[in-house]
């Protein structure tokens, strides 16, 4: 048996989202059936929907910045009740046995990860995401939203907050380390957040000169625009760690030049176009140059658990799900600070 949620669902590459339904299994033992109540807005979203990172099944429902409620549990649930404030990020399910899944990196499951849309679940269905009024999810992929962070805002957490703090954690950003981040949009001002809460020196490294108020209010201690070649030169060295978050192309060995010896560029930008790297950008100063996904379910709820703390939380517009295609046009012309999000609520009839 199964039901159906309301959603926007992309039904071919370019064309606007459009009001449908989606099926949604009737929840199972382990399962948790969520209410959801916001869905952030995330880049990635507009380049599955576009099939910028290759052909897609249509129709679907983008989202994987879900933040909800527990309106009914499986009879095996042991950790969640109803009317417990939840959230799902971007896994659904894996295999569970691998070595990656033993040791909490759910993301990396060698049998492949199951991502909240776009992916064939263990079942076969497609999955479907947050842009819809609710999701059924295994317990094991459901985490706690603590009661410090107000839902609209913890929302962004489960991708642009994962994806950022991740790395910082991986690359050890703390006091004494000199962080940059690359770009303040959705996940660079999460980055500078939480690199600025580790105790970090943050900077921020931007296109240009509008975003250096912003920077220091989000607690970054400089700003820099690299626009032009002597920008770099003046930052030689500067940094243990840089953290790439646009996704844009950008030059490699530039930015490498900026590391101290030891240093890593970490991408969590996701450009489509390749990227490339000369050797001696990163043999002469033994420097590195790495990606990021995100973090598994563990890593997750302790940056949820950081952000409770700490009062972490996205800077967020609020949005009706009837203005999704004009706020994907202003995501693509960079015109939001930081992250849109839907009241989805608005999708119901």
């Amino acid at each position: 048996m199964s039901t159906t949620a309301h959603a926007f669902a992309a039904h071919a590459p370019g064309e606007p989202l459009r009001p449908t339904t989606v099926t949604r299994r009737t929840p199972g033992p382990r399962d948790v059936r969520i209410e959801i109540r916001y869905c952030g807005i995330c880049h990635s979203d507009l380049h599955h929907c576009k099939g910028d990172w290759g052909a897609q099944q249509y129709p679907v429902a983008p989202g994987h910045e879900i933040a909800g409620v527990v309106a009914e549990v499986g009879a095996e649930v042991r950790n969640f009740r109803v009317g417990d404030r939840v959230g799902v990020g971007c896994l659904v399910n894996s295999c569970g046995s691998c070595a990656p899944c033993r040791r909490g990196e759910e993301q990396f499951c060698v049998a492949g990860p199951v991502f909240t849309y776009g992916s064939v679940d263990r079942d076969g269905t497609i999955t479907q995401g947050g842009y819809s009024t609710e999701v059924v999810v295994d317990e094991a992929f459901v985490l706690e939203i603590p009661d410090a962070l107000p839902l609209e805002a913890a929302a962004p957490l489960l991708c642009a907050g994962i994806t950022t703090y991740s790395p910082l954690v991986q690359w050890g950003a703390g006091p004494g380390r000199r962080v940059g981040v690359v770009g303040l949009g959705g996940l660079g001002h999460m980055a500078v957040k939480f690199a600025h809460a580790m105790g970090a020196e943050v900077t921020v490294l931007s296109r240009s000169e509008g975003k250096r108020a912003a920077a220091a209010t989000l607690g970054a201690d400089a700003f820099h625009v690299m626009d032009r070649p002597e920008a770099f030169t003046a930052l030689a060295r500067r940094f243990d760690l840089l953290l790439n978050t646009v996704s844009a192309k950008l030059e490699v060995d530039a930015w490498l030049s900026l590391l101290d010896t030891g240093g890593a560029l970490v991408n969590v930008g996701a450009p489509s176009e390749p990227l490339s790297v000369a050797a001696f950008s990163l043999i002469m100063q033994r420097r590195s140059f790495a990606g990021s996904l995100i973090g598994g379910l563990r890593q997750t709820q302790q940056m949820l658990d950081f952000c409770g703390r700490r009062g972490i939380v996205a800077d967020v517009e609020l949005i009706p799900a009837s203005k999704i295609d004009e706020a994907w046009a202003r995501v693509l012309a960079s015109d939001v600070r930081y992250r849109f999000v839907i009241d989805v609520s608005t999708m119901r009839p």
